[in-house]
């Protein structure tokens, strides 16, 4: 048995089981809510989070199979797992272990920094790791989250001292709700993007409220923090808020060139995946004797791994089949 990557993503060979297809599979393990990890698949594995979000994007989800963390189930021969990603709110990750014992493990898109709003990162020990390197380049390392989110609020408060609207530019998905139970608890009123606030409410339903916090109607009164998507901030929408100032929340914070991108005055790194170090360090503690990069810098993390003394390569190109099992 072995791992195949398709053009629709990776196919656990030998069983219907894709995972994060990006289109309609028969059988798709997703591992978490974002748009470009879900599609409407004939039948879905996922945990209860994730199904709920599937849901709120895209509609009612056909035949839901609802996972929960550490509860072991059965694909024909192959032992099935799910285990936190800590990505956002019910992101997990995928280990598949076959009859003799030999363990594989997909993580999906991985966080290993402490959260407010999503389950801890569990290290999923294997035989084989499937990695994601959305920052597998060394240039990405992330100050501590608590950092980042204290340079936040230290901008905020400045920025309402001088009288302007301040305005956080994040995913509707998992990256707000982050920022905004920090700040909900250092009891700043929030006002959030329909979008934003949509979820927020999910996750209020999932077990994680946010405080504090209100749907925007087009006014921000005086001394509220505006979330709103980097997509919906372009083109005149901010226009009628004036003074205003704009930050992004992005782990491409520190690429130079990301505040002329995204159109912001200023942008801080912070990200719901893991940095390289991050991503390093958790190969290495799964104690894996194989590792597959895929995602961004899937050369770059592979290069660094091997020279840490692990076999690793990257996934890419042309589909092709891997020997995994």
């Amino acid at each position: 048995m072995s791992v195949e990557l398709r053009r629709n993503g990776m196919h656990l060979s030998g069983t219907p089981l894709s995972l994060d297809a990006k289109r309609k599979s028969p059988l798709c393990f997703v591992s978490h809510g974002h748009s470009d990890h879900i599609a409407r698949h004939e039948s879905t594995i996922a945990t209860a989070a994730t199904l709920r979000f599937m849901a709120h994007r895209l509609g009612p989800v056909r035949e839901p199979r609802e996972v929960p963390f550490r509860q072991p189930f059965e694909l024909g021969p192959l032992v099935l797992e799910l285990l936190p990603a800590g990505h956002i709110l019910g992101s997990a990750q995928l280990r598949v272990t076959r009859p003799d014992g030999r363990r594989i493990v997909y993580t999906g898109d991985l966080n290993v920094a402490p959260s407010l709003t999503a389950e801890a990162t569990e290290v999923a020990e294997c035989d084989t790791l499937v990695i994601e390197s959305t920052f597998g380049h060394p240039r990405y390392r992330f100050p501590p989250r608590p950092e980042v989110l204290g340079q936040v609020e230290a901008w905020l408060r400045m920025q309402l001292e001088r009288g302007a609207v301040p305005v956080l530019l994040g995913y509707p998905l998992g990256k707000s709700q982050e920022a905004m139970k920090h700040l909900a608890g250092r009891g700043f009123p929030l006002v959030a993007h329909s979008s934003i606030y949509e979820v927020a409410q999910l996750y209020a339903e999932l077990g994680v409220p946010i405080e504090n916090l209100r749907c925007y109607d087009g006014k921000v009164e005086p001394g509220e923090v505006l979330f709103f998507p980097p997509h919906h901030a372009r083109g005149g929408a901010l226009a009628p808020l004036w003074p205003r100032a704009t930050a992004v929340l992005t782990g491409w914070a520190v690429d130079r060139g990301a505040v002329r991108r995204y159109g912001a005055d200023v942008a801080f790194p912070l990200s719901d995946h893991a940095d390289f170090p991050g991503l390093v360090g958790y190969a290495k503690s799964t104690g894996a004797r194989e590792v597959l990069t895929c995602h961004g810098f899937a050369e770059e993390l592979a290069q660094a791994l091997r020279d840490a003394g692990m076999d690793a390569r990257p996934l890419g190109g042309k589909p092709q089949q891997l020997g995994l099992f």
